[in-house]
């Protein structure tokens, strides 16, 4: 896997890992996941609890949003960078709504604060981004060619997109 090329890069790639981890945790060992979550674990569950079904489909969910966060990564797909910055938050929201109204434990706080800090975390990581990237003068939009390591001109909408691969401005290629 190549490394991510930009500092938002980077916040996404360790969110990414953590929740493929944390995904393949509570697949592998839900116990333990319930546990580092504040859950309790009893040694029997009831007919009709489904805590466990839940538990896995949370888990497989959170493996698979690992992997498209690290895709995410490798393609330096910035508009999902942006986009998970305000779920993220909505999640720190849903959560800790969930803590202060007694839904959940409260060292499930833990999972919202991480949720956003991350977001936070991607936003600076955006906004230095673009502050490195934008030539002086240029908007943070304005499309511009640049040239690969190959030769090649790849268009680059300051890094927007799957297909943007992070060329650097032509000026710095020179």
């Amino acid at each position: 896997m190549k490394l991510p090329r930009s500092i938002a890069g980077w916040t996404i790639a360790v969110f990414g890992v953590l929740a493929l981890g944390m995904g393949a945790v509570g697949l592998l060992w839900p116990e333990a996941q319930l546990r580092m979550l504040g859950f309790e674990v009893p040694a029997t569950r009831a007919v009709g609890d489904h805590t466990g079904t839940f538990l896995l489909a949370s888990s497989m969910a959170s493996f698979n949003m690992g992997v498209y966060y690290l895709l995410a990564t490798v393609t330096e797909w910035r508009a999902f960078y942006r986009f998970t910055v305000v779920f993220r938050l909505v999640t720190f929201t849903v959560f800790t709504i969930a803590v202060l109204s007694d839904i959940a434990p409260d060292r499930f706080f833990g999972v919202a604060a991480w949720e956003g800090l991350g977001a936070l975390a991607t936003a600076v990581g955006l906004r230095l981004d673009a502050g490195r990237s934008a030539p002086a003068g240029a908007g943070a939009t304005e499309e511009r060619t640049a040239a690969t390591a190959d030769g090649t001109d790849v268009a680059d909408d300051v890094g927007e997109g799957p297909g943007a691969a992070g060329a650097a401005p032509a000026d710095a290629v020179r």
